[in-house]
C-alpha cells in the first residue's frame, strides 16, 4: 500500500510559502508538487478552514500564510489534511467470532490507540518553524561545503 505523503508535501509547501513565496498560486504550488492545481485547491481549502492560510481570488491572488510557522504545529497540519489513518495495520473492522482473534484485535486496538495518542502529543509539540530551521541549517552547511551550486540554490529557493 502506498504511503500517504500529503502531510510531508504540505509541510514543504508551508515552508516555501514562508521562506520564498509571499503569495503562491495554486498553479505554482501544483508545479512544485508535480500535481494538478485542482488537487492543490482541495488540499489548501482544509488549511484555509484551519486558519493556516488565506486565499484571494483573481489577478494577483493566491494563497498566503495566515500564521507564522512557529504558530503552526504538526498536529495543526495533520488535522488540516483531514486526519488520515496513521497506521496500515490493525484489527479487522468486523467483530471476530473467534476468541483468539478477539483477544488479538483488542490488544492491537489498545496498542495502536496508545501509539496514536503518543504521536498526536509529539505532533503538538513540533512547530513547522522547527523544520524550517532544520532546512536552514542543512542548506547553510551544504553551501559552506560547496555542495550546492548556484543552479540548485536557485531551484531550492524558488520552489
Amino acid at each position: 500500500m502506498p504511503r500517504d505523503t500529503r502531510m510531508s508535501r504540505m509541510l514543504h509547501v508551508l515552508i516555501h510559502m514562508d521562506r520564498h513565496v509571499e503569495r503562491a498560486t495554486s498553479e505554482r504550488i501544483a508545479q512544485m508538487l508535480d500535481t494538478n492545481p485542482v488537487v492543490v485547491r482541495r488540499m489548501m481549502a482544509g488549511f484555509r478552514e484551519a486558519g493556516i492560510v488565506t486565499s484571494e481570488k483573481g489577478h494577483g491572488g493566491g494563497w498566503t500564510l495566515a500564521r507564522a510557522l512557529d504558530q503552526i504545529s504538526l498536529l495543526d497540519v495533520y488535522r488540516a489534511i483531514g486526519e488520515p489513518a496513521l497506521f496500515n495495520i490493525g484489527p479487522d473492522a468486523e467483530v471476530a467470532t473467534c476468541l483468539v482473534e478477539r483477544a488479538v484485535d483488542a490488544r492491537m486496538g489498545e496498542t495502536l490507540s496508545e501509539a496514536e495518542q503518543l504521536l498526536m502529543t509529539r505532533f503538538a509539540s513540533i512547530r513547522v518553524s522547527d523544520i524550517a530551521q532544520d532546512f536552514e541549517r542543512r542548506f547553510a552547511k551544504m553551501k559552506a561545503a560547496g555542495e550546492i551550486g548556484e543552479a540548485v540554490m536557485h531551484r531550492w529557493t524558488n520552489g
